[in-house]
């Protein structure tokens, strides 16, 4: 797939950084406002989906991308399970509790050990958006061979 304009390709770079930034605002705050971390990460996987877009398949190198996706949304997933287990060894005897301080209602802190789940759920859920779309790519480049 080649890549599209010069003014698509500014523009899309211009855009990826605020929709990025948006994503990291809405798994951030997930704990307060509806999103959170599954809402965050399908905004963040759209960033990289509309660079790959605008650049095409031929400027990057699909095939690594898809290994490093795919590793990253195996180390998200595994630390939203062991932030899950931290819960058992701190004694609170349910896996999943909430170990840590609340905070005071409302402000970013607030919510204990959520903000951490919401982040690394995001992740995984960025990484396993984009490992798809990486894959259809691949797929739909191979076939037209």
């Amino acid at each position: 797939m080649e890549g599209m304009s010069i003014i698509v390709k500014k523009v899309a770079q211009l855009v990826a950084g605020l929709i990025f930034t948006y994503g990291i605002y809405i798994i951030l705050h997930g704990h307060l406002t509806p999103g959170g971390g599954f809402a965050g990460g399908a905004i963040i996987a759209g960033a990289f989906i509309l660079l790959i877009l605008a650049f095409g398949s031929n400027a990057m190198k699909l095939r690594e991308e898809v290994a490093g996706t795919s590793n990253t949304e195996s180390v998200a997933i595994l630390m939203v399970v062991i932030l899950a287990l931290m819960a058992l060894l701190f004694g609170a005897k349910v896996f999943f509790a909430n170990f840590l301080d609340k905070g005071e209602p409302g402000t970013l802190l607030s919510a204990g050990v959520i903000p951490l789940y919401n982040i690394f759920i995001g992740i995984e859920v960025a990484g396993a958006i984009l490992t798809i779309f990486l894959a259809l790519v691949i797929f739909k480049e191979e076939s037209s061979k």
